[in-house]
């Protein structure tokens, strides 16, 4: 059976043929991971654009410490062992007759860019690097099913996490942020999380008007706003989700914050489609909160995409570009702040799909009172 990493680097080699590549170094390692399955610390991915549907060009270099690995995890690319992997796979290429190499400029440093330059341009050779940009970024952004369903079980793990804290009278005033937080995170990994996606977010009181208020000491109070945002990592991929209660009686005004977030989310979600221009998906959600006088107090994006990494692309907010695409998983998270009184922000995962968005964290969005 074909591994879904093979058919990836096709796309990539696809890609990198039009642009007259003869081939490509890929040294970001989540882009290693997503292109062969390797997870290792060292291995980086030669991409021959004449290797044909099977890659029998292609290699991939790691060093002594991961033959194992490799020969496991990547079985279908043949192996280079050499600890300084990527000037190896670069010489290769060369060897190999590449005149144009794409490399990853957002990941390369300068000095390993020098480097390379010297290596390839040795006994008068004619090696131009060039910049593919964020190429396998751009794949990464349409996930497959495989994709999909780590996706969903990562959204489940949070899912069944705060349902258990919640049902235990865990978030009680008279706790920390920090006990919160950590028994929050202590629950994801005992219910299969490999990590928590990102350090954990809880914000009680006050602090729940700071976006990204890092878990303090302080203790959670009868009448707060308690704000968490937390997600799971299973098999390399993130949930991220945030969900705002409050502890005791919710004031009127709390509701009535809490009510106008709900509205704005539930049209950002609504204007999820394939097609739509990410602009677009950002001002049906924020129109919500600037219409109601709030516009100053919702500071960030509306979302982001979200796979291997907690924050890739797409980017959904005014400044952001380009349009959605069936398979892409996403984050929709209007909020509003008011400094020192307390903030409210709803969060959820879903994928884009050519019907109705498919929603992944499945936590109530109803106002929870504990």
């Amino acid at each position: 059976m074909t591994r879904p990493e093979a058919g990836r680097r096709d796309r990539l080699r696809a890609a990198a043929a039009a642009a007259g590549l003869d081939a490509v170094l890929v040294t970001d390692l989540l882009n290693v991971r997503y292109l062969t399955g390797f997870t290792g610390s060292n291995g980086a991915l030669l991409l021959r654009t004449d290797g044909g549907s099977a890659g029998s060009g292609d290699l991939f270099g790691t060093d002594g410490r991961y033959t194992m690995q490799a020969g496991t995890q990547v079985p279908d690319v043949e192996l280079l062992v050499d600890r300084a992997t990527m000037p190896a796979l670069a010489r290769a290429a060369r060897t190999g007759g590449a005149t144009r190499l794409g490399f990853e400029s957002h990941v390369v440093t300068v000095d390993e860019l020098h480097g390379l330059e010297r290596m390839l341009g040795e006994d008068g050779a004619a090696v131009e690097l060039v910049s593919i940009r964020r190429a396998v970024e751009v794949l990464r952004a349409v996930k497959d099913e495989g994709e999909i369903e780590a996706l969903r079980r990562a959204c489940a793990v949070a899912d069944a996490a705060l349902a258990e804290l919640a049902a235990e009278g865990a978030l009680r005033p008279g706790r920390t942020e920090l006990q919160v937080g950590r028994e929050l995170d202590a629950r994801m990994l005992a219910l299969g999380a490999e990590a928590p996606s990102f350090e954990t977010i809880v914000a009680a009181g006050a602090n729940s008007a700071i976006p990204h208020h890092r878990p303090d000491s302080t203790e959670l109070t009868e009448g707060d706003f308690l704000k968490l945002d937390f997600g799971a990592t299973v098999d390399g991929y993130h949930s991220d989700m945030t969900r705002t209660l409050v502890l005791g009686h919710a004031a009127d005004w709390q509701r009535e914050v809490y009510e106008l977030v709900a509205a704005s989310q539930a049209a950002g979600r609504a204007a999820l489609a394939v097609g739509a221009q990410v602009t677009a998906v950002d001002a049906a959600a924020r129109d919500v909160i600037v219409a109601a006088g709030h516009g100053e107090h919702f500071t960030h994006g509306l979302g982001h995409g979200v796979g291997l990494e907690i924050h890739e692309a797409p980017g959904i907010s005014a400044l952001g570009a380009g349009t959605l695409a069936a398979g892409m998983a996403v984050t929709v998270e209007p909020g509003v702040y008011l400094p020192g009184h307390g903030g409210v922000r709803i969060e959820d995962t879903l994928i884009v799909t050519d019907d109705e968005p498919e929603l992944l964290t499945l936590t109530s969005k109803e106002l929870l009172v504990l």
